[in-house]
């Protein structure tokens, strides 16, 4: 419990982050819409947040070397905080676009420092206790975001100003915190070969993970004010794919460490394709079928990136985690960059179930290449202990590193 309190500035910082970087995407969407930008425009603004994200992860760690966590995570929030503030400033998709990479530098950039710096602070015996409160910490300022949504009101400068405010107060607990700033480790290097050459299907299984969870939450509500929804519902019907994401965890877990991963991404590719399925066929009935819809795609597909990292882990030593966490963060914000603008591509050119036909295609190849990778018969170095990672930061591997079993 004493290293809980120590740890409280981050985990408070780490809510306000999630509460205003996890209301943009959305509110984004909505006022794209309220100020008439084409759907391609407003997935134009997802795919540029996930290249700023991207950018975050890789410079994020250089620039704590130089300046220390502190300064580093002010430096990343003010980017956030200028990019949300100048939104109404200039009302024009592309000018939006360049203030989405700066939001999506400033929530990797910050939850970077803020897990190197729980990476160094915890022990082997507080780790489990520890990264728990971390996890459920997030999820739930995620669920609550996602609500925000409903009581902002779209292309409104008081509803950027209320985010930057409440992105600013994440300043406080971290920067005011007497504890000693921890010292930088060396950064990884970033040689995405090295996720292919361990597991080719964790770096296929993660880009799919992009293709379901990223793309859901910056096109989710394109497809719900496309099927009839109002700011509201938009918001349950994105905190309930938040919420059944969490819950999946624990299944997946208790699956994953007892069966062979590679039957376990099959079969959650399975089980995705048949909510893409149902949400393709009855998303557009009613709000109700809609969130429920919403609900059992996050449950199914969440939990892919986790799965992936942990089969992927199970080839590699203990010095090779953080670099091989670079390499899958790699693939993964590839296809975050593309997917957002490719679903509202053809959520304009066919419809709004085009969203899920896209997911359950991204999930009928994961399938097949997961059945075709199961012939190969490689044997792990060791079973790695699977493990939620709410954030795809390089440090996650590093963060949550587990003893493995003999082989």
């Amino acid at each position: 419990m004493r290293v809980i309190l120590t740890l409280a500035p981050l985990f408070l910082s780490v809510v306000l982050l999630q509460l205003s970087s996890g209301g943009l995407g959305p509110l984004d969407a909505l006022s794209g819409i309220a100020e008439g930008f084409s759907r391609q425009e407003i997935g134009l603004l997802g795919s540029a947040h996930f290249l700023g994200f991207f950018l975050g992860c890789w410079w994020a760690p250089r620039l704590m070397g130089r300046v220390g966590h502190a300064r580093a995570f002010a430096a990343f929030v003010v980017f956030g905080v200028i990019g949300m503030l100048a939104h109404m400033l200039v009302v024009n998709p592309y000018a939006w676009a360049l203030l989405r990479v700066l939001s999506g530098l400033c929530i990797a950039g910050s939850y970077t420092v803020i897990e190197g710096w729980l990476m160094v602070r915890i022990t082997k015996e507080t780790r489990g206790q520890t990264t728990g409160v971390y996890r459920l910490t997030d999820m739930g300022a995620s669920l609550l975001s996602q609500l925000l949504i409903g009581f902002l009101t779209p292309a409104a400068y008081s509803s950027y100003t209320i985010l930057a405010l409440i992105c600013c107060a994440a300043i406080l607990p971290l920067t005011l915190s007497t504890a000693a700033q921890p010292a930088m480790p060396d950064a990884p290097r970033l040689r995405p070969v090295v996720a292919w050459r361990t597991s080719p299907l964790a770096a296929v299984a993660v880009i799919v993970s992009a293709l379901s969870a990223a793309t859901f939450r910056m096109i989710g509500p394109v497809y719900g004010q496309a099927v009839g929804l109002n700011a509201q519902q938009i918001a349950w019907f994105l905190a309930l794919f938040v919420l059944g994401g969490a819950l999946a965890q624990i299944p997946a877990g208790l699956l994953a460490d007892r069966f062979d991963r590679r039957r376990v991404l099959a079969g959650i590719s399975l089980a995705s394709m048949v909510t893409c399925a149902a949400s393709a066929m009855t998303g557009a009935a009613s709000p109700a079928a809609a969130q429920l819809n919403a609900f059992f795609f996050g449950l199914a597909t969440y939990p892919v990136y986790s799965v992936a990292a942990a089969h992927a882990h199970d080839f590699v030593e203990d010095g090779q985690r953080a670099e091989l966490s670079a390499a899958l963060l790699f693939f993964y914000a590839a296809g975050a960059i593309f997917s957002p603008y490719i679903a509202a591509w053809l959520i304009t050119g066919f419809g709004p179930h085009a969203l899920f036909v896209m997911v359950a295609a991204g999930h009928a190849g994961l399938l097949g290449f997961s059945l075709s990778r199961i012939r190969v018969g490689r044997r792990p170095l060791g079973r790695t202990r699977y493990v939620w990672a709410p954030r795809t930061s390089f440090l996650i591997g590093r963060l949550t590193r587990r003893g493995r079993a003999g082989p």
